[in-house]
């Protein structure tokens, strides 16, 4: 979150960066407002608490003096001080409350440099990498979507069974494809001396609020027992909807030491969320869906070194698209598309050749956002009291966080099935997972079962 003070001596600025995320500035005036609310009452009660004492320490003077009524009368007017000073004091700590539920709302403000634009048509590519040498595709790709169930690796209609729409189950070599990913990408970013860890998958209110998934986001998560427009407590558990929530969390409310810096993890999860599909086919198949799974990367660092950080991310994350050689380009986001907590992002985006759609490169296909890579500063940190001590001896400061996918597995997913796709509908390994997958060079397809079997699959 920003602090009460930049925003009460910047409000142009904020402005600004509202206007260049293409949201209103109403939130401006009303912390404006509540905030010289809350410094009158506060001045006021100080105030009143410096005259209350006078009051108080006269009243044993009189006393000693022999002046008891004079007396009595100071005991009431401090009792009458008190009470207005107690009012005052009450109504000060509601307008603070209310304070910071409005900082909450505000998002973060964008670096200098990240264009204007109101959505992700206005990112600014930033390269497109693996284009100069695509491998020989079919005459016409089939999407990943009914490839699958032609493999019979996907199945849509028993994950829609057991778990409602936007669930699925992968089978044979899909899930042995999927596992295969995972531990692909665990290896790749220890290598990169990224900290291995397994967190909680359920989250508590806190936490979500720690990395602004909460108040402003609460309608894409999946609550554990209870209704999300019910009002939410620090003890309400939520579904992980991303490994950057528990993650960042893991050090809330802690001071570490400069020594200690860049801390980086990375923690594979499944990641729950309620999204629904935006973009026509992005309805089918397994772009958007409930439930996924996505090896997470988080950085600590000294806000000095956090831009830098964050170009070092995107390749640390992309270097899972160079090993499996996937076409890809990275942009940087418009103010628009910029998420609610970050100041700057890199999206990654894996090239799918099966659909047509009007945003994708030149010969057709679809981008496919496999990573957002973010720089959030201070942001998260203030939220989730994240700071650092430059020396030991020196005060604490907020540090700087990032984090990005690396990668979400089911685009990754699209792209093989796709990319690697075959003329006689077999699906190539690309070369870096074979060892993760015993060798194992093409992916053929299973046989069906039971009495829906019948005719299921068949090509012609």
């Amino acid at each position: 979150m920003l602090s009460r003070q930049f925003v009460r001596e910047n409000p142009a600025v904020i402005r600004e960066a509202l206007d260049k995320r293409g949201a209103d500035d109403d939130l401006v005036d009303d912390i404006l407002e509540t905030d010289e609310q809350w410094r009158e009452h506060k001045s006021e009660g100080d105030d009143l608490r410096h005259e209350r004492n006078q009051v108080s320490s006269q009243i044993g003077e009189l006393k000693q003096a022999g002046k008891h009524e004079e007396a009595d009368e100071a005991i009431a007017q401090s009792q009458e001080l008190k009470d207005e000073l107690d009012a005052i004091e009450e109504r000060a700590k509601t307008l603070e409350k209310e304070l910071e539920s409005l900082l909450l709302e505000l998002p973060n403000v964008p670096q200098d440099d990240v264009p204007p634009g109101a959505d992700e048509l206005d990112n600014k590519e930033v390269k497109r990498v693996h284009f100069d040498d695509l491998r020989d595709l079919p005459e016409e790709v089939t999407p990943h979507y009914d490839l699958g169930e032609e493999l019979n690796i996907l199945d849509f209609e028993r994950g829609a069974k057991v778990a409602g729409g936007g669930f699925y189950f992968l089978k044979g070599d899909g899930a042995r494809l999927e596992h295969a990913l995972i531990q692909f990408m665990r290896d790749i970013h220890q290598a990169q001396d990224y900290i291995e860890l397994f967190p909680p998958i359920p989250v508590n209110s806190q936490s979500m609020t720690g990395t602004g998934q909460l108040p402003k986001f609460a309608d894409d998560a999946f609550r554990v027992g209870g209704q999300n427009d019910e009002p939410y407590t620090d003890d309400d558990l939520w579904l992980c909807p991303t490994a950057e929530v528990p993650v960042t969390n893991m050090y809330r409310d802690e001071i570490l030491l400069a020594d200690d810096l860049p801390l980086k993890h990375q923690a594979y999860t499944p990641n729950f969320r309620r999204e629904a599909g935006e973009h026509g086919t992005e309805t089918r198949g397994i772009a958007r869906v409930h439930q996924f799974n996505k090896v997470e990367l988080v950085n600590f660092v000294e806000p000095e070194e956090s831009d830098e950080r964050l170009e070092a991310l995107v390749d640390e994350a992309a270097e899972v698209l160079d090993r499996l050689g996937l076409p890809y380009r990275v942009t940087l986001l418009c103010g628009g598309d910029l998420t609610f907590a970050s100041a700057r992002t890199y999206d990654i985006e894996v090239w799918a050749p099966a659909d047509d759609m009007e945003y994708g490169p030149d010969r057709g296909g679809r981008w496919l956002e496999v990573s957002s890579a973010s720089n959030f500063e201070d942001f998260q940190a203030r939220r989730a009291g994240l700071r650092y001590r430059p020396e030991r001896h020196e005060s604490a400061e907020y540090l700087h966080t990032l984090n990005a996918s690396g990668l979400a597995l089911p685009r990754v997913m699209i792209a093989i099935l796709e990319y690697y796709q075959n003329e006689d509908g077999t699906v190539t390994v690309p070369d870096a997972l074979q060892p993760y997958l015993d060798g194992q060079e093409l992916i053929e397809g299973h046989e069906f079962v039971g009495e829906s079997a019948v005719g299921a699959g068949d090509k012609d």
